[in-house]
C-alpha cells in the first residue's frame, strides 16, 4: 500500500511538472489535482471488473494510471489522440515502472484492437451515445462500458443506442469534492 501511495504521489508530481509546459489539464493547484484527478479516478476502483480495461480519451492518464497503480493485477490500455498527452502518459508509465499499462495514440473509432476488453472506461470523454457507438465494438461479449459522469445524465440516457442498457449505476463520493459524481455501467441487452 505504501508503494502504491508513493507511486500516486510521484504521478501527481509528474503531472504538475509536465502541466506547466504542456497544459495537460486546466487544474493547476496541487491540492485540487489530488481531489479532482487522483481521488476522482480512484472512486470508481471498487466497481471495475475483468482482467483488461481500455481507458478511452485518457488525456493525462485519468483514470487509467491511478487505477493501474492500485490494481496491478489488471491490464490497462490508455488511448488518446493527443500526441503531447500520450507522450506524457508513456513517460509516466516508464518512470513509475507500470508493467500493466500500454499507451496508444489514435482515434478510438478508427482503431483496430488486437482483442476485446472486459472493461472500457471513460471520464468526460463524450456523450453516452458517442461512447457506446465508438467503443462498443471493442468490449467483449459480456464486458462492461463504464461512463464516469458528473450530474446524472438523464437526457443522454434517453439517446442510448438500441441494444444497450444501464446495468448498474453508482453515486460516487469523492472526499473534498462538493459536486455530483456518477458511474454508469452499460452492457448489451
Amino acid at each position: 500500500m505504501l508503494e502504491q501511495e508513493q507511486k500516486l504521489q510521484r504521478y501527481l508530481q509528474l503531472l504538475q511538472r509536465w502541466n506547466k509546459v504542456y497544459n495537460l489539464t486546466a487544474v493547476r493547484d496541487p491540492a485540487q489535482m489530488q481531489v479532482l484527478h487522483i481521488d476522482d479516478s480512484l472512486s470508481v476502483a471498487p466497481y471495475i471488473r475483468g482482467e483488461t480495461c481500455l481507458d478511452v480519451g485518457s488525456g493525462a492518464g485519468l483514470p487509467g494510471i491511478p487505477l493501474a497503480i492500485i490494481q496491478p493485477e489488471r491490464h490497462f490500455t490508455l488511448l488518446d489522440t493527443n500526441g503531447k498527452k500520450t507522450r506524457f502518459m508513456q513517460q509516466a508509465v516508464l518512470e513509475l515502472g507500470l508493467q500493466n499499462v500500454d499507451v496508444i495514440q489514435t482515434r478510438v473509432e478508427s482503431w483496430q484492437a488486437a482483442s476485446c476488453f472486459d472493461a472500457i472506461i471513460s471520464r468526460a470523454f463524450a456523450s453516452l451515445y458517442d461512447f457506446v457507438t465508438f467503443t462498443g465494438k471493442h468490449v467483449c461479449e459480456n464486458g462492461i462500458l463504464y461512463a464516469m459522469k458528473g450530474r446524472y445524465p438523464d437526457s443522454e440516457l434517453a439517446e442510448l443506442p438500441s441494444g444497450w442498457q444501464v446495468s448498474a449505476q453508482h453515486s460516487l463520493h469523492v472526499p473534498g469534492l462538493d459536486a455530483e459524481r456518477h458511474l454508469l455501467e452499460l452492457q448489451r441487452e
